[in-house]
């Protein structure tokens, strides 16, 4: 096969046109016509914008309505109340005052076991006192005495009676004792047992063991008992 030499040129030939030129040629006419074309494209976007806002319906202007201005109403305020004191009871505004006008001195004093010291000398005949000498060391405000009651329990022990005391506390220290209290029925009392009569209540004495013993504090230390029966 003869060979074609591509590029020389011989005497009196033309020389062959190269394959792929034209294509060339176009990518350089297109690539130097791409500013042009994207120009042209961002102006006709912007047109058709404008066109679209020109076309758009114009929006109603929204009035917004002005604050009232809201009345101020003055509060009322409640008149200062003053605070009522109550009234202490008559009883207890009496002690109260006794106590705060002539509150007596008081000393120490102490009480040690001693058998002598039961005495047959108290208000009841059937029972023997132990005077804790209180009365004396507390000028008369309080009066503390250990009985012991005598059997057997009499007639005379059941009399009804009532104390005009301002305190009356009893603690049994050994045996039992049976009372019977207004308002509050039949008590039956034994070692350990501690009560307190409030003043002017009415009750008897019902019945007691032979080893019965009691403490009993008094206030005040004069007082006055009343038999009822």
């Amino acid at each position: 096969m003869a060979r074609t030499v591509r590029g020389r040129k011989g005497p009196g030939k033309k020389a062959a046109p190269r394959k792929g030129a034209p294509k060339a040629k176009a990518a350089v006419r297109k690539k130097a016509a791409a500013p042009a074309r994207k120009a042209a494209v961002k102006k006709s976007a912007a047109r058709a914008k404008t066109a679209m806002k020109k076309a758009a319906p114009k929006k109603a202007a929204v009035r917004v309505p002005a604050k009232k201005a809201i009345a101020r109403v003055p509060i009322a305020r409640r008149p200062a109340t003053r605070r009522t004191r109550v009234a202490a009871p008559p009883r207890r505004k009496a002690v109260a005052a006794r106590l705060k006008a002539a509150a007596p001195a008081q000393r120490f004093t102490v009480s040690h076991l001693n058998e002598a010291d039961f005495k047959q000398d108290g208000l009841r005949t059937y029972a023997l006192y132990r005077d804790l000498g209180i009365a004396a060391a507390s000028g008369g405000l309080c009066q503390a005495h250990v009985i012991r009651l005598l059997s057997p329990c009499t007639d005379e022990v059941r009399k009804r009676h009532q104390h005009d005391t301002e305190l009356q506390l009893i603690y049994v220290l050994r045996g039992w004792i049976k009372n019977e209290f207004e308002g509050e029925g039949v008590q039956m009392m034994s070692a350990g047992s501690c009560w307190l009569q409030p003043p002017g209540i009415q009750h008897t004495v019902l019945d007691y063991s032979a080893d019965a013993e009691l403490l009993e504090i008094i206030v005040p230390a004069d007082f006055k008992t009343v038999e009822l029966d």
